[in-house]
């Protein structure tokens, strides 16, 4: 499996996968909670959750996966805008890490950017730090000016966890190498938008070049980028498989230049987008 190296010299699965929407129904929780596990068993040893995903429904689901295989796994977490500060942030990131049946998260990141201060968020990760509740702290939905109001915190800054897929190209420009010069992992959520590239025809033409599905091409193509972790999400075991066989699949320059031309790259400064 293919690699990022954190800030702190911690390397990761550059393919991990995703939770957002699990935990919702309570009848999906055990299938989800399978899934994970075979996304673990295939080396998917990140695993991405967040206090908002099913307002902690996927913590819990998360919770089950893990169980009895906590040091296999890289666990990553997100605390609301609104608890990222003071007693709150403390507050919410025990309520995960009970969720999670835990006692640390790996990584812990602020969901987006909120009404308190980054400042303030700044403290209270760097608290979380010291008591042993994190082992690093970062950011998600934040573009490049916000991260440079970090100031002096930056290089402890793990990772910025942003969309970033084949249809939302804008973070090439500033931010993806703002990030790269730094060290500082960039995370891709939604890689394959939610499924809208799998019926493109420049995706179908690749995956058909390559024998594999049009998903493998959507997450290969964000795992070309050095630094940059993508994190699909999948319920369904064939669809676990189906992602895990991304990590395989390089793609060529001629594919490259084929999906440039039906998806071009940014020109210029684009707003950050986010869902």
């Amino acid at each position: 499996m293919q690699t990022v190296t954190l800030p702190d010299g911690t390397q990761v699965p550059a393919l991990g996968q995703g939770s957002w929407h699990m935990g919702e129904r309570g009848g999906d929780r055990r299938a989800e909670a399978a899934a994970l596990r075979l996304g673990l068993d295939l080396g998917m040893t990140l695993v991405d959750t967040a206090e908002m995903y099913a307002e902690g429904g996927a913590e819990e689901v998360v919770a089950e996966a893990i169980a009895g295989r906590r040091d296999d796994v890289f666990l990553v977490s997100k605390v609301y805008p609104h608890n990222a500060g003071g007693r709150r942030l403390e507050a919410a990131c025990e309520r995960s890490l009970k969720r999670l049946g835990v006692d640390r998260l790996d990584l812990y990141l602020l969901h987006w950017r909120g009404g308190i201060p980054l400042a303030e968020t700044v403290a209270g990760m760097r608290r979380l730090q010291q008591a042993g509740k994190i082992r690093l702290w970062g950011v998600s939905n934040l573009d490049l000016a916000d991260l440079e109001e970090l100031g002096e915190a930056l290089p402890d800054c793990a990772a910025d966890q942003v969309l970033y897929n084949l249809s939302a190209r804008g973070t090439e420009y500033d931010l993806l190498p703002f990030c790269r010069q730094r060290g500082m992992a960039m995370m891709a959520y939604t890689p394959v938008g939610q499924g809208s590239l799998l019926g493109h025809r420049a995706v179908q033409a690749v995956a058909a070049r390559h024998g594999a599905s049009p998903a493998q091409v959507a997450i290969a193509w964000t795992l070309r980028a050095p630094g940059v972790i993508s994190i699909p999400k999948a319920a369904d075991p064939g669809h676990v498989r189906d992602n895990a066989r991304a990590a395989d699949l390089v793609l060529s320059p001629a594919d490259l230049a084929a999906l440039d031309a039906a998806f071009p790259p940014p020109r210029r400064k684009r707003p950050l987008e986010m869902l």
